[in-house]
């Protein structure tokens, strides 16, 4: 079964038509038909996440946002410690993830989370700010992503936490401290993975860096399970709002 949904999710990532005119129809088109095996065909691709959610705060009362929730597959990390927030709201574009997203709500019965059909980089709470606000594999995704990180950190309140985890790339002479990636690395998995218009960037952390002040830097590579073992680069980080 689980192989099955491999070879589902697999097929649809690499030979399924991307279609739509505005970016929230081409999610769609993307994601309609492996919405249902999507959280199990991911669990060998999108590495970090454990990571992310176990180091991040969660305070009582607080207010968090997913931008690019999905199917809210990540919330189930935090644990018990969900009930104890505020509100939690997994923003995303494609309603046939949130649909996976409410099922999961309602059998959860997580009366404080809600499902909205957003732009990350226009949402905006009721409460007016949020103390956490993550990013789980949704920047790659996002065409105007800076924009998105911009409006987030504004959405913060001091001292909030904004944590994000996704595929990059070095940049060709990167800061102290950062990873450096080879030639093909910073060629052939931006080219392989914007087929899919999931755009690996070698901006991403230098650009949270800046916004924030780093509490958590990570970049790995990790397998995946339909490459044969090649392993690509990623980034867990966390940054705290001054």
């Amino acid at each position: 079964m689980a192989l099955a949904k491999d070879i589902k999710a697999a097929f649809h990532m690499a030979f399924a038509p991307i279609r739509g005119e505005t970016h929230a129809d081409r999610l769609d088109s993307f994601y309609r038909a492996q919405a249902s095996v999507y959280d199990d065909s991911r669990k060998k691709l999108l590495h970090g996440r454990d990571a992310l959610y176990q180091r991040l705060p969660k305070p009582d009362g607080g207010v968090w946002i997913e931008m690019g929730g999905g199917t809210g597959e990540n919330l189930e990390r935090i644990g018990e410690r969900i009930r104890a927030l505020r509100s939690v709201y997994v923003v995303d574009l494609s309603e046939s993830l949130l649909e996976v997203a409410r099922e999961r709500i309602e059998r959860n019965k997580w009366t404080n989370v809600h499902t909205v059909r957003e732009d990350a980089a226009s949402f905006a709470p009721p409460e007016g700010r949020a103390d956490v606000v993550t990013f789980s594999y949704s920047l790659t995704m996002i065409p105007d992503w800076f924009a998105a990180i911009d409006h987030a950190v504004a959405l913060l309140s001091p001292g909030g936490a904004l944590g994000a985890v996704d595929f990059y790339v070095a940049r060709k002479y990167p800061a102290a401290g950062l990873a450096s990636h080879s030639r093909f690395t910073r060629h052939v998995w931006p080219a392989w993975f914007g087929m899919d218009n999931v755009y690996l960037s070698p901006d991403h952390l230098p650009y949270l860096r800046r916004k924030l002040i780093s509490l958590t830097c990570i970049e790995q590579r990790a397998r995946i399970g339909y490459l044969f073992g090649l392993r690509v680069p990623h980034y867990v980080f966390i940054g705290r709002k001054p």
